[in-house]
């Protein structure tokens, strides 16, 4: 869901030094890529533009017109959250030519310094951090990659980096809106349906979308649901995170602006299965450098 723009530097220097990565502020590394958090405006700025790509240019979003004339994706959670880039150190550039994908992360206390979470706008996050008041959440967001990146080596890159960022952290789950293409939830009624049916929030996980624009996912049967045509019919970053272990919450919201249908994904990181936790360390040292 859009929502008010920051101010947008269009003047910032091109020659700007970008000063050397320290070793210990890589979270990965796999062949010439690798993962880290943005560390200058140029690179914020860069990752944005990453996103207008395949938001825009790809998924055909709809952003205010002061986002579509600088051809970026920006909006006021920008300013407060990290950003997690996937960099390809074999394009020759600038650092901001070699970003070929992106997170953005949002940590418990800055987002209750700032007005709360961004997936707030579309599902009812508040009585889900309340029933764990002892807990440290993080939301995942504005997920992408370049079509030609979309392998299994720039996915294990992001989570080796969402996985120690959280671990560093001290955050206790993670959760995010994740998309469907289009605007209309029947066009995905197998795939709704099966996450509707199998992988629900419940209890203490328990998060709902907001009563306003909530669509419904029970589109069908559970004796209708034919579980591999449902995997197969499912966007690859939602069958990523049920691997890991993740629940969805009760409700779909359409994002007319983004062209998409959205799930909230919760993830607790004590739901993350072992398989997961050995093959990217306990320690997030799988990949690290």
């Amino acid at each position: 869901m859009a929502l008010d723009l920051l101010k947008h530097d269009v003047n910032a220097n091109p020659s700007q030094t970008l000063v050397q990565q320290p070793a210990e502020e890589i979270l990965g590394r796999i062949g010439s890529l690798e993962t880290r958090l943005a560390r200058t405006a140029r690179e914020v700025d860069a990752a944005q533009a990453v996103r207008y790509r395949v938001f825009v240019e790809e998924m055909k979003a709809q952003l205010p017109p002061e986002a579509m004339r600088l051809h970026r994706d920006i909006d006021t959670f920008d300013a407060i959250c990290d950003h997690l880039l996937v960099i390809d150190l074999a394009i020759e550039g600038e650092i901001e030519d070699q970003i070929v994908g992106t997170y953005r992360l949002l940590r418990h206390q800055v987002a209750m310094s700032h007005g709360g979470f961004y997936s707030a706008s579309e599902f009812e996050i508040e009585p889900l951090l309340a029933r764990h008041p002892d807990k440290l959440f993080m939301e995942l967001g504005r997920s992408c990659v370049l079509p030609a990146y979309r392998t299994k080596r720039t996915v294990e890159l992001l989570w080796q980096g969402n996985w120690a960022y959280a671990l560093k952290h001290g955050m206790a789950a993670m959760f995010g809106c994740a998309s469907f293409p289009g605007i209309h939830p029947e066009e995905h009624a197998l795939a709704l349906s099966f996450l509707q049916h199998n992988v629900s929030a419940k209890g203490e996980w328990a998060v709902a979308a907001r009563p306003d624009l909530r669509r419904e996912m029970d589109l069908v049967p559970p004796e209708g649901i034919d579980t591999r045509k449902a995997l197969a019919a499912m966007p690859p970053l939602i069958k990523g995170y049920l691997r890991l272990g993740a629940m969805i919450g009760d409700g779909a919201v359409v994002d007319a602006a983004f062209n998409t249908t959205d799930v909230l994904v919760v993830l607790p990181i004590s739901a993350i299965s072992n398989r997961y936790i050995n093959y990217y360390g306990a320690d997030a040292g799988r990949f690290a450098s």
